[in-house]
């Protein structure tokens, strides 16, 4: 079975890998993998990509990344992944059809997976772009709040890096409903039931902190900076555990921790919590040497 999201992760983690080690055999297979996706997952009649396929790249009935997902053939989360890996991939590969890959990528985020009015994510489509779902995801919002203004960047046209900046703010000011009043950030939202999933899982506090210092330095407007301090201290006081170390899958609302479910698994490693602590010291220091 070909999941198309554990493809991106898999271009991304080479390309990382290459730039670190300069492994001339991890860009190859990286390489690799981007044209079996655009051959075989790209749909060149309709645009974006197929969530998954079959071993020998055929179709399947169920799709889903997980049971708690939609059974839909083009969701955002794939899309997201795809996004960063073929942007890390660009890093390192200055390829035209990557380019163009990537160009697009970025378009489909603009003019489908972000909804024009509220700013924040459409989930689920099927192939024709129908939208399936009006599940509000907060932690999805501020992760791509950033990652879609750093894959522009990555690509370098001025006017799409204009227009994912403007956006990165209004994504940001718009996923503020999401959080608590003690700076954690809710899972999700369901429109149609007006029902909120106010569990804090540690993925979205960990983009929380990126997302907004990335809305601050866009915007130079403090409230942002003063949101992103409020999730490191979230996280520090609720989600980190200090008795047996890494962050804790999630809490509930009223601060007690999700201690049945894995500290690292099939869903969860340091991917998030890992990088935003990275990228936060890079950003830290970039601001520091700046002023």
């Amino acid at each position: 079975r070909k999941q198309i999201y554990a493809t991106a992760f898999t271009i991304y983690g080479l390309a990382e890998y290459y730039m670190a080690c300069r492994d001339d055999q991890a860009l190859k297979t990286a390489r690799g993998l981007f044209r079996d996706l655009e051959a075989h997952a790209f749909d060149r009649e309709f645009n974006g990509y197929t969530d998954a396929l079959s071993r020998d790249w055929k179709a399947l009935e169920d799709m889903r990344l997980s049971e708690k997902d939609q059974n839909e053939s083009k969701t955002m989360n794939t899309h997201l992944h795809i996004l960063e890996a073929y942007g890390m991939l660009f890093r390192i590969w200055k390829d035209k059809d990557l380019e163009k890959a990537l160009e697009n990528l970025i378009r489909l985020f603009l003019e489908k997976f972000v909804d024009q009015d509220r700013k924040q994510l459409n989930l689920f489509f099927d192939d024709h772009w129908s939208l399936k779902s009006s599940l509000i995801s907060y932690g999805h919002d501020i992760e791509c709040s950033w990652l879609l203004h750093e894959a522009a960047e990555i690509h370098g046209d001025p006017g799409l890096i204009k227009e994912c900046a403007e956006l990165a703010v209004h994504m940001a000011r718009a996923s503020v409903v999401g959080l608590a009043s003690d700076g954690g950030l809710h899972y999700e939202f369901f429109p149609e039931r007006m029902e909120l999933d106010s569990d804090k899982h540690w993925w979205p506090q960990a983009e929380a902190m990126v997302g907004y210092f990335n809305a601050y330095e866009l915007s130079d407007n403090d409230k942002f900076l003063e949101i992103a301090l409020g999730s490191w201290t979230f996280i520090k006081e609720q989600i980190i555990d200090r008795e047996k170390g890494e962050w804790f899958w999630s809490v509930d609302n009223q601060g007690n921790p999700q201690r049945e479910k894995e500290k690292a698994g099939f869903w969860k490693c340091p991917y998030h919590n890992g990088r935003a602590c990275m990228e936060l010291i890079r950003r830290i220091d970039e601001n520091e040497n700046q002023s």
